[in-house]
């Protein structure tokens, strides 16, 4: 086969570091969502959806074939955080945590995740970040060292 084809959808997951509320401002929060779906997009990794709360995100991207996970949310990260301080200078202390999650998504569930993506602020009013991410690791079979999750 001459062409290469690749449908990798992937949930990542990662928050402000110490999960300090950083982005309690709503209208900043869209305008950060749009921000990294821009780096998404210029990555070649679109995402169709992208959402959070105050002290984290969530976003659903189709990988690129072209580049590792490590490396795209390296790009999200240094990129968005590069941006919302020259945007908000009174978060100039604005940090993402070091660590993350990745999570595999088969194209038959990417409505729901979607849908659950876009009812962050709902779910939140009932669980955790720190609750919500054991819960995905253990939902993918992932064990978690709680000594360096939370950073």
């Amino acid at each position: 086969m001459s062409q290469s084809l690749v449908q990798i959808y992937v949930h990542l997951v990662f928050s402000t570091k110490h999960r300090t509320p950083f982005l309690r401002d709503e209208e900043f929060r869209d305008r950060t969502h749009r921000y990294l779906a821009g780096i998404c997009k210029n990555r070649n990794s679109p995402a169709p959806v992208i959402g959070g709360v105050e002290d984290h995100v969530h976003i659903l991207c189709r990988l690129s074939k072209a580049i590792d996970i490590a490396d795209l949310i390296r790009d999200l990260k240094r990129d968005s955080s590069k941006w919302i301080k020259a945007e908000q200078p009174q978060l100039a202390e604005f940090h993402w945590q070091q660590g993350y999650g990745a999570f595999s998504i088969s194209p038959l569930h990417v409505d729901a995740l979607s849908e659950y993506i876009i009812q962050q602020e709902e779910h939140h009013r009932q669980e955790s970040f720190q609750d919500e991410f054991c819960r995905l690791c253990k939902k993918y079979g992932l064990e978690i060292d709680e000594r360096y999750a939370w950073d």
